[in-house]
C-alpha cells in the first residue's frame, strides 16, 4: 500500500505530460512524448545502459570518497574547537565557489577521463555531509552527557556509545542530500567533459537535435538518482531503526 501513492503520482505525471504534447501539438524536437522517449531507448539500449553504468560508477566512487572525507572532517571539527574555528570558514568559502566553474579547470588539472568527474562529485557532496554530521555530533542532550559522567564513562566511550549513535539520524539526512547532489555533480562534469556518461549523451544528442534521446538520458538520470536515494533510505532503516520511533 505504501507504494501506491508514489506510483500513482508518477503515472499521473506521465499522463499529463503525454496529454499536453497531444493537445497542444508539441513537436518531438521541442518536447518529446513518452512514446518517443521509449522509442529512443529501444533504438539504442546498449549505448544508453553503458553510459548509465559510467555515470553510476563515477557517482558511487565520488559519493564514497565524500562520505569518508566528510565524516572524518566532521569528527575532527567537533573534537577540537580550535580546529573548527580555523577550518570551517575555509570549507564554507570553498563550498560557495560554483562547481560549474570548477569543472573545466578539473579537466585541465586532472586530464580527461573519470578522475575529474569523481573529484567534482566529491566537492559537491562533502559539505552537506560535514554540516549534517557536525549538527548531529553537537546535539547530544545534556542529560545523556550527565548520565555518561555518572557512570564514569571515558571520553571515548561517551563518544562511541552516546554521541555517534545520537548523531546517526542527522548523518543520514546529510547522506540523503549528498547522494542526490552526487548525480548532479557527475552530470555537470560529464557535460563539461563529454567523453562518456549520460551527461555526454545529453550534449551529443543536443548537438544533433535528437531531443528524444536526450530525454531518454534525462529519464535514466532521474531513475538512477531515485534508486540511489532510496538505497540510502533503506540503509538508514536497517542501521537506525529506532530513529523513526523517536521522530514519531
Amino acid at each position: 500500500m505504501r507504494a501506491v501513492p508514489p506510483i500513482a503520482g508518477a503515472v499521473g505525471t506521465v499522463a499529463l505530460w503525454w496529454a499536453a504534447t497531444v493537445v497542444f501539438g508539441i513537436r518531438p524536437i521541442f518536447l518529446p512524448a513518452p512514446p518517443d522517449i521509449v522509442a529512443a531507448f529501444r533504438a539504442q539500449p546498449g549505448y544508453l545502459l553503458r553510459e548509465t553504468g559510467a555515470t553510476l560508477g563515477e557517482t558511487v566512487a565520488g559519493f564514497g570518497v565524500a562520505v569518508a572525507a566528510g565524516l572524518l572532517v566532521a569528527v575532527l571539527l567537533t573534537a577540537w574547537r580550535a580546529v573548527e574555528r580555523a577550518i570551517l570558514p575555509v570549507l564554507v568559502a570553498l563550498n560557495s565557489v560554483p562547481k560549474v566553474a570548477l569543472a573545466p579547470l578539473l579537466v585541465v588539472w586532472l586530464g580527461f577521463g573519470a578522475r575529474p568527474k569523481i573529484v567534482l562529485v566529491v566537492l559537491i557532496c562533502v559539505f552537506p555531509i560535514v554540516v549534517a554530521t557536525m549538527a548531529g555530533l553537537t546535539s547530544t542532550p545534556a542529560e545523556l552527557g550527565e548520565l555518561s559522567r555518572s557512570l564514569s564513562a571515558s571520553g571515548w566511550q561517551t563518544y562511541v556509545k552516546i554521541r555517534l549513535p545520537w548523531a546517526l539520524p542527522q548523518v543520514f539526512t546529510g547522506l540523503k542530500v549528498a547522494v542526490s547532489l552526487a548525480v548532479i555533480g557527475a552530470v555537470v562534469a560529464e557535460i563539461s567533459n563529454p567523453s562518456g556518461g549520460l551527461g555526454g549523451v545529453i550534449v551529443l544528442s543536443g548537438m544533433s537535435l535528437d531531443t528524444p534521446l536526450a530525454f531518454a538520458a534525462i529519464t535514466l538520470l532521474a531513475v538512477l538518482s531515485t534508486v540511489l536515494f532510496y538505497l540510502v533510505v533503506a540503509l538508514e532503516r536497517l542501521l537506525v531503526p529506532w530513529a523513526r520511533a523517536i521522530a514519531g
